[in-house]
């Protein structure tokens, strides 16, 4: 007890000492400066304003991050943090191949582009996803309500489970992938099941470890950072372009923004599938506060 409270009044300390971090005002200023120019240039502007805005949006939630617990990505590798980017646009490039065969979003403007222009800006774009994603996921764990989620329900994790994952993953991919129309949503939860087992295998990190331990503060974080992101993601786009528009048969109704609202539950096994993808292809890359045992301000608001 006496420790957390010591603890509580370091990280107070270190506050008024550091105030805010310089990147809390870099990425202000980029959302302050490119949000409005990308809702309202005339023209394609977004291929060229996606990047810096969402730069923004990561330099400034690593900054309250860094506020709230005493540390982020940035500050413990500013390598890790810069390659984090490099690994995320050949992620997201997966999900492109895969959506050229089920069709679920297209980019309109996208034809104003020669091929190799397209590819290049499209590269650059998506480099920020992963960042995004587990930056807002380290958000959410800064706080310490998510501390109540370290002992819930377990979930059984044994070698025949995990063979059942890896079946059913492959299953649902094949299914999206010759009926596409019915089981594009497995696009979300496909990869996910085949490489969580693969990731246990292999003996990397996999959040199910954790929920067979009972700790779901990883499946927490993710998902909730996940949607906060999604959430930026949907409305920045709303008004953008190029932009990209979805195509869900069956689901087209209640849209917030271009998306359907059925569709936000897509970003829960999203974030999980981007971390398993992460510590599939990069074991030994960067440790996030959503992964610690305790966060720095545990019993915070």
């Amino acid at each position: 007890m006496n420790g957390n409270v010591a603890d509580k009044k370091t990280v107070a300390v270190t506050r008024k000492e550091k105030g805010w971090p310089p990147r809390t005002w870099v990425g202000l200023g980029l959302i302050a400066v490119v949000w409005p120019l990308n809702w309202t240039l005339p023209g394609v502007r977004t291929a060229y304003l996606f990047f810096p805005l969402w730069l923004g949006y990561i330099f400034l939630v690593d900054a309250v991050v860094q506020r709230r617990s005493g540390s982020s990505l940035w500050k413990r590798s500013r390598t890790q943090f810069i390659l984090l980017f490099a690994l995320s646009a050949p992620v997201w490039w997966i999900f492109e191949v895969i959506n050229r065969r089920t069709s679920n979003w297209e980019y309109l403007g996208g034809d104003r582009f020669s091929a190799l222009e397209y590819h290049i800006l499209c590269t650059i774009c998506f480099s920020v996803v992963m960042p995004a994603i587990f930056e807002s996921a380290d958000l959410v764990r800064s706080f310490g309500w998510v501390e109540r989620f370290g002992s819930r329900a377990r979930v059984p994790a044994s070698r025949l489970t995990s063979v059942a994952l890896f079946l059913m993953g492959l299953a649902m991919l094949a299914l999206l992938w010759f009926r596409p129309r019915y089981f594009y949503p497995f696009v979300w939860t496909s990869l996910v099941f085949v490489l969580e087992p693969l990731n246990r295998w292999l003996g990397r990190p996999h959040f199910l470890g954790r929920l067979e331990r009972g700790d779901w503060r990883v499946v927490i974080s993710l998902a909730l950072g996940s949607l906060l992101c999604g959430f930026f993601w949907e409305m920045w786009n709303y008004y953008s372009y190029p932009k990209w528009i979805y195509h869900t048969p069956g689901a087209e109704f209640a849209r917030i923004f271009e998306l359907p609202l059925l569709g936000y539950g897509g970003y829960v096994p999203f974030a999980l599938e981007l971390y398993a993808m992460k510590t599939l292809f990069w074991p030994g890359g960067p440790r996030f506060l959503f992964e610690s045992a305790r966060s720095a301000e545990q019993g915070s608001s």
